[in-house]
């Protein structure tokens, strides 16, 4: 089974409109208004997929810091699975301080929607480290719902989106969250490496790592890395898509056994997600 964890949508509106969206909302201002920006409908990713002969996508919409657009677009990624039940899988974002967040989760958990993310600590003002002292744990806890959580290496170029999240809020973060099936977008920002230390390979058992946007900044070695630390089985494949196709990961996956490639595509993230 091939299943990419990692996929953007957009309902068309707001692709029309998204300079003035951006008014409002700096973080998606700064990643639409980028020259590698992409914007993608529903129905364009369920044709990239089939394209591609996979046979699940996880899609999302945008994690806006306004509880209005993030039930907007988890209307739209609803939509997009009852259109597509057997391809794409949903998951819902929201602002997790709101006062109303208990409410959206439920109403989306109940149009179908069966995880979180990717939601941008920075770009939502989330305060990650903090964040269990609010409802949010114990809301995705009742619904028994993985978390798609954006990260990013703090070393290195610049670039749109780069945000200034440290390794030992997303950790905090994650102790306090140990009952959670955490994904780490983007090889976690480099946390993935320190599965060598002995207490933080125990706090993250339930830590998984999404290979999205890794090409560019990973050389493929990070593939065997992995295998080295012994945590190959915690890598899940996303491509970031449409900032990326599905065809970019081929060259760097060459590293890897026909088994391990089989694991990465899609067995890792069929032992751990609700479907």
């Amino acid at each position: 089974m091939k299943i990419d964890v990692h996929v953007h949508i957009t309902p068309p509106d707001i692709i029309r409109n998204y300079k003035k969206i951006g008014e409002k909302e700096p973080y998606f201002r700064l990643l639409s208004e980028t020259p590698h920006n992409r914007f993608a409908t529903y129905e364009q990713v369920a044709e990239h997929l089939q394209e591609n002969h996979f046979d699940k996508g996880i899609v999302f919409g945008f994690g806006f810091q306004d509880m209005g657009l993030c039930r907007y677009v988890n209307d739209y990624t609803m939509e997009a699975i009852r259109q597509y039940p057997d391809l794409l899988i949903g998951y819902m974002v929201v602002p997790a301080r709101h006062k109303d967040l208990e409410k959206e989760v439920e109403r989306a958990y109940l149009g179908g929607l069966r995880g979180v993310g990717e939601l941008f600590p920075e770009g939502q003002n989330m305060e990650i480290a903090t964040l269990h002292e609010t409802a949010f744990k114990d809301c995705l806890l009742h619904y028994q719902l993985p978390l798609l959580l954006h990260t990013n290496e703090t070393v290195g170029h610049y670039y749109p989106g780069k945000t200034k999240v440290a390794m030992h809020e997303v950790e905090t973060f994650i102790r306090h969250h140990q009952e959670l099936t955490i994904i780490l977008a983007h090889f976690g920002g480099g946390l993935l490496f320190f599965e060598l230390m002995k207490e933080l390979r125990a706090a993250f058992a339930n830590v998984y790592y999404d290979t999205a946007a890794g090409v560019f900044l990973y050389d493929k070695e990070i593939y065997n890395v992995a295998r080295e630390i012994g945590i190959l089985n915690k890598i899940l494949f996303g491509t970031d898509y449409p900032l990326l196709p599905i065809s970019r990961y081929d060259e760097s996956l060459s590293v890897l056994s026909d088994k391990e490639r089989a694991m990465v595509m899609g067995e890792n993230a069929k032992k751990i997600l609700r479907f």
